[in-house]
């Protein structure tokens, strides 16, 4: 489960974590005043507005901007709540945006990058940090692998303060910089365990310039990202209230509601299998055969009637959908509650496009009867016996 960066800051702010201050808006006439209130606060006479979706690529698409005013305030509020943002993440399409983060604005004399993670072949928590913050930290891996440094955190004793401390001075880190990020990684560290996170993420970690109030400069996280283990929320009662549901793909959110795994993909067939084994094998093959799937959907072992029929209703929902290719390898799911499915989206959907069936295992013979049955209901549909007969049928059927 993703949330959204207002929400990032939050939990930091509960770790003890310092950001700069910052609020969230829904409304243009709110900007002004916010304006003013976060500046007021943190001493600055600038902000930064930022469009709060789960999409990357906000600056570029003008969805990140510095302020210097409230009138700057109000008119970067108007463009980003009256525009949909347009990204390379986003799609052609884009996303509306319906809540903007106005924060205060700081001074910045060097920026890191400050990550926790789960390596599964060390099987431990890692801390990943870098000297080069607030840039694409695969990019900086890929060129400069020098630059990243890792400590990996024991399973029972956590990151220790010796630990953190020493990261700390070899990023640079100098002064009282050292104990001020070595408290950040160690709160980061034990939030990643305690809140069952798959990523938590603050880029870019600063150092503010020298000041009255702090000579070495400040520490300050300024951006901050979290995912988490969605199998973890029923014990995760706070982060599980922070699910933004308008930010999630509707046909993901539909499956969802009937215990199916669907994931959106940008081809043109779409797939019905049950396994996760079997619907990578299936995509691998309508690839091989020169087509491009439309989706990943599992129904699983246990999956109704209802539900299957509803997974047909999410993969037909999808323009871009020319065909469908349903591949089942009954074991515990059996191939006579597919067909019936298949039968039910007939009548309750209809296949417009081509459909092509290959079921093999748990009561195929009776499926086949049921599909037999079916076909003057479904004159797209044709069978098949084994998986690249069906791959091969429903590429050429989609052409």
């Amino acid at each position: 489960m993703k949330i959204h960066e207002y929400q990032a800051r939050e939990i930091l702010q509960q770790a003890g974590i310092p950001i700069p201050p910052g609020e969230v808006i829904e409304s243009i006439d709110e900007a002004a005043a916010v304006f003013k209130s976060v500046t007021k606060e943190a001493g600055t006479d600038f902000a930064v507005i930022k469009a709060m979706v789960h999409a990357g690529g906000r600056g570029k698409a003008g969805f990140v901007k510095l302020i210097h005013s409230a009138e700057e305030a109000t008119e970067a509020a108007r463009f980003m709540l009256s525009n949909k943002m347009v990204s390379v993440q986003t799609g052609p399409e884009g996303l509306d945006v319906s809540k903007l983060l106005i924060a205060a604005g700081v001074g910045i004399d060097h920026e890191y990058y400050l990550a926790i993670t789960t390596d599964r072949g060390a099987r431990r928590n890692v801390l990943i940090a870098s000297r080069e913050g607030g840039v694409e930290i695969e990019k900086v891996a890929h060129e400069n692998p020098d630059a990243i440094l890792k400590q990996h955190i024991h399973p029972s004793m956590g990151l220790q303060p010796h630990q953190a401390r020493r990261l700390a001075f070899d990023l640079g880190f100098k002064g009282k910089q050292i104990n001020q990020a070595a408290k950040i990684m160690i709160a980061l560290a034990d939030t990643y365990e305690k809140r069952d996170c798959t990523i938590a993420e603050i880029n870019p970690l600063i150092v503010t310039p020298p000041s009255s109030d702090h000579p070495d400069g400040q520490v300050l996280a300024i951006d901050a990202k979290f995912n988490f283990d969605d199998n973890a929320l029923y014990r995760q009662k706070q982060v599980a209230a922070m699910f933004d549901p308008a930010e999630e793909d509707p046909g993901e959110m539909r499956a969802k509601k009937f215990d199916l795994s669907y994931i959106p993909l940008d081809g043109s067939i779409g797939c019905l299998v049950n396994g996760a084994g079997l619907a990578m094998a299936t995509m691998d093959i309508i690839k091989h055969f020169g087509g491009d799937p439309a989706n990943f959907l599992d129904v699983g072992g246990s999956a109704t009637e209802e539900a299957v029929t509803e997974g047909f209703r999410i993969i037909l929902s999808d323009e871009n959908c020319k065909g469908v290719l349903v591949n089942i390898f009954g074991g515990i799911m059996r191939c006579d509650v597919i067909a019936q499915a298949i039968a039910n989206a007939a009548k309750e959907v209809g296949f417009e496009v081509p459909l092509v069936v290959r079921l093999e295992g748990t009561n195929v013979e009776e499926g086949r009867a049921i599909l037999e049955e079916a076909k003057s209901q479904i004159p797209t549909m044709q069978t098949a016996r084994d998986l690249g007969e069906a791959a091969e049928m429903v590429v050429a059927a989609v052409g």
